[in-house]
């Protein structure tokens, strides 16, 4: 009984070659792919407003930051939001 080496190598092989491979998600149809505008910018407002609300719910003040902190994500939230605002227009 004598086995082929090409099926055994391509066995072999195959997991190496899929390393670098990136995994694709289910296609979309082109009318309804679109990028998200500034993602950052958004991820940065989601992320500042759970801070903020993690802060506001504390049972403790953080050494005395906590009003100075959320003061600062308020200022941070404005600024931020502007930006998204001054690009639409």
């Amino acid at each position: 009984m004598r086995l082929s080496a090409a099926p055994l190598i391509v066995m072999l092989a195959l997991p190496l070659a899929l390393v670098g491979a990136t995994p694709s998600g289910p296609a979309r149809p082109a009318a309804m792919s679109y990028a998200e505008p500034h993602p950052e910018i958004n991820a940065a407002i989601r992320s500042l407003e759970r801070a903020k609300l993690h802060l506001q719910k504390a049972a403790h003040d953080f050494g005395g930051h906590r009003v100075e902190a959320i003061r600062a994500i308020d200022g941070a939230l404005e600024q931020l939001k502007l930006a998204l605002q001054y690009d639409k227009n």
